[in-house]
């Protein structure tokens, strides 16, 4: 390992290929976008009165920007001018793989056609794809407080677009809403029609939250699950079944989901439990969440686990391994990733 001073180190960590597990469509909404967006509808948005709804403190402020920001992604074209940035910036940032979460029930909430937008979001990653530099997947998101029979609308669309790159039915919005046990029959039949199983939980609720997605729902990955830091004999649970979580930093830090772990009104970035995560043993894996509107990027976020969280270089490259190790991949694209990945790294002296 080379010896490197602290900004050498993170220019050489931009330069390692990663995995984006946790990344939805619509937090890449940028502010330009939405000001585009309404334009495109009719409606002139002052920019800086934009840009001030972007600076969430809170969860629920958050819920609000979402809401707002994604009533401006309205016809498959809208959904297209997004796609086109997102799919360049990954490219620009060396993400070799990831799975993108779609909000399906927003979409069917607002009484689009969520197959239409679906094609024109492919159709915009076409590019890349063909190019080799991307690989992408996709997850269908239900959104917890509109309901099981919502979550089941959005669970046989996602069955239904399996064959168009969808590989897994995810579960968000409010953990506190409504209990896991009231999704049980989704979760059997989204198995059953061999989809994998995502849930946001553990973000803004507590342990049992986690326990639940992963005993009654089935949980194969955990969106956040930062909560689990509280409950040892859970983090036993987890590193038995080797379920990974997939943990957002700057998210956490955005949404007070870290100020409520910790108990305290304001939290800071170095507060984070990662590195607790990390030596205890607990699968994880780093993503970005909504990078637009959590004001981050991949790179960034690595950046920050380097430079602000305290771990090591090696520390940070197992990090972006695990990326590829937990990705729902047929396992010889997984083999050929991962290959390539340490191929990549030893080049970069960092293995």
């Amino acid at each position: 390992m080379p010896s490197l001073d602290p900004e050498a180190q993170a220019q050489l960590l931009s330069q390692v290929p990663k995995a984006d597990l946790h990344l939805h469509f619509e937090g890449c909404l940028m502010p330009a976008h939405v000001s585009e967006l309404a334009e495109r509808h009719g409606e002139a948005l002052d920019y800086d009165q934009i840009v001030a709804r972007y600076n969430t403190r809170t969860f629920p402020e958050f819920l609000e920007l979402f809401k707002w920001a994604t009533s401006y992604l309205r016809i498959p074209t809208d959904y297209e001018i997004v796609a086109r940035h997102l799919a360049l910036q990954l490219q620009t940032q060396r993400v070799r793989y990831a799975e993108i979460t779609l909000s399906a029930g927003v979409m069917l909430l607002r009484d689009q056609n969520v197959e239409a937008n679906f094609a024109a979001i492919r159709k915009a990653f076409g590019a890349v794809e063909k190019s080799e530099t991307v690989r992408v997947q996709w997850i269908f998101d239900a959104v917890r407080q509109f309901g099981p029979e919502k979550a089941m609308e959005v669970a046989r669309l996602a069955v239904r677009m399996k064959s168009e790159g969808v590989v897994a039915f995810g579960l968000g919005g409010d953990e506190e809403s409504l209990p896991a046990s009231g999704f049980r029959k989704v979760y059997d039949y989204v198995a059953s029609e061999g989809l994998h199983r995502l849930v946001h939980a553990g973000e803004m609720g507590g342990p049992q939250s986690v326990r639940d997605a992963i005993e009654l729902l089935g949980a194969e990955r955990i969106g956040h699950g930062i909560a689990s830091i509280r409950d040892e004999q859970l983090m036993d649970l987890i590193i038995e079944r080797h379920i990974p979580l997939e943990i957002c930093p700057e998210s956490n830090l955005r949404t007070g989901a870290l100020a409520k772990l910790l108990g305290v009104a304001e939290a800071c970035i170095e507060d984070h439990p990662l590195p607790k995560f990390i030596a205890r043993g607990v699968p994880v894996t780093l993503a970005t969440d909504d990078p637009a509107m959590f004001h981050t990027t991949l790179d960034e976020t690595y950046r920050k686990a380097l430079q602000s969280l305290g771990l090591s270089l090696p520390e940070i490259v197992r990090l972006a391994e695990a990326g590829f190790q937990f990705a729902f991949l047929p396992e010889d694209e997984k083999q050929a990733m991962l290959s390539q990945f340490r191929s990549e790294t030893k080049r970069l002296r960092l293995l």
